[in-house]
C-alpha cells in the first residue's frame, strides 16, 4: 500500500505540472548538479586542491570529534545528551562486533565504531539544506570499502597463514562440486569492496536527486506546489532513516567480513 500511495502521488503531481503549470514556466530540474565537486578556492582542481568534498569530509571529523571527545569529556555519572548520544554509539557498536565478529573481533572495535561514525555522521551532514554528501560519491566510499578489503585480507592471512584459503574450500559440499564453489566464492570474495561501496553511495545519491527533483516540481507547479512539498517531507523522513541504515549496513558487512577473516573454515 506504501508503494502504491507514493506511485499514485508521484503521477498525480506529473499531471498537475503538465495540466496547471502557468504556459512560460520553465520546468528544469537537474538533480544530478548538488554532486558536483568544485574547489573552495578558484577553479582548477588537482589533487592537493581543497573542495567542497575535502570541506565536508572534515567537518564530519570534526562533528565525530565533537560528538565522543568533547561530549563525553565530563563523564558524569548522570549524563548530558552529548555523552548520552556518544555512550549509545559506542554500546551499540561494540554489541555489534561482539555478537557477529565474536570475541575476537573485540580487539578492531576502535576500527569498526570509526568507520560507522564518520558514515552516519556524513550522512546526516548530508542532509542539511545547502550541503555537500560525501558518500555519495564512489571516489569516497570505494576508499572506505578498499580499506576494509585490504584489512580483512592481511588479517585473515596473518591470523591463519595459508589456512585462510578454507574460505574459499567449501568442505561440506560434494568433492566434484568443490573447485566450481572455490572459483564461485573467490569472484564473489572479490566482487565484496565493489558491492560494499556502490550500496553506500548508490543508495545515498537516489535519496538526494529524488529529493531534488520534488524540489524542482515544487519551484514550477506554483498554486499546486503543495503536493511535492509532501513528497519532499515524506522523503526526507525516509532519507533520515536511510542515513543511518546505510551506515548500519556498512558496518555490520564489516564485521561479517572480519568474521570470515578470523575464521575461515566453512
Amino acid at each position: 500500500m506504501g508503494k502504491i500511495f507514493f506511485y499514485v502521488a508521484l503521477a498525480l503531481v506529473l499531471v498537475s505540472g503538465l495540466v496547471f503549470a502557468p504556459e512560460k514556466a520553465e520546468l528544469a530540474i537537474h538533480p544530478m548538479d548538488q554532486f558536483r565537486v568544485s574547489a573552495l578556492f578558484g577553479d582548477n582542481i588537482s589533487w592537493y586542491t581543497p573542495t567542497n568534498v575535502t570541506l565536508w569530509m572534515a567537518l564530519a571529523v570534526a562533528a565525530v570529534f565533537a560528538l565522543l571527545v568533547l561530549g563525553s569529556s565530563r563523564r558524569a555519572i548522570v549524563p548530558g545528551r552529548a555523552q548520552s548520544v556518544a555512550e549509545l554509539a559506542y554500546g551499540f557498536i561494540y554489541k555489534m562486533v561482539e555478537d557477529v565478529a565474536g570475541k575476537d573481533g573485540v580487539k578492531f572495535f576502535p576500527y569498526i565504531m570509526t568507520l560507522f561514525m564518520f558514515i552516519v555522521m556524513a550522512n546526516f551532514l548530508g542532509l542539511i539544506p545547502m550541503s555537500f554528501t560525501t558518500t555519495s560519491h564512489i571516489a569516497v566510499t570505494a576508499i572506505l570499502a578498499a580499506l576494509v578489503f585490504v584489512t580483512v585480507t592481511v588479517v585473515g592471512f596473518v591470523k591463519n597463514g595459508v589456512g585462510f584459503l578454507g574460505l574459499f574450500w567449501v568442505s561440506s559440499a560434494p568433492l566434484p562440486l568443490r573447485p566450481i564453489l572455490a572459483i564461485i566464492e573467490l569472484i564473489s570474495y572479490f566482487v565484496r569492496p565493489v558491492s560494499h561501496s556502490i550500496r553506500l553511495a548508490g543508495n545515498v545519491m537516489a535519496g538526494h536527486a529524488v529529493l531534488k527533483v520534488f524540489a524542482g516540481f515544487a519551484g514550477a507547479l506554483g498554486l499546486f506546489s503543495f503536493l511535492p512539498i509532501f513528497a519532499i517531507t515524506a522523503v526526507y523522513a525516509l532519507e533520515v532513516l536511510v542515513a543511518f541504515i546505510q551506515a548500519y549496513v556498512f558496518t555490520i558487512l564489516t564485521c561479517v567480513y572480519l568474521k570470515d577473516a578470523l575464521h575461515p573454515s566453512h
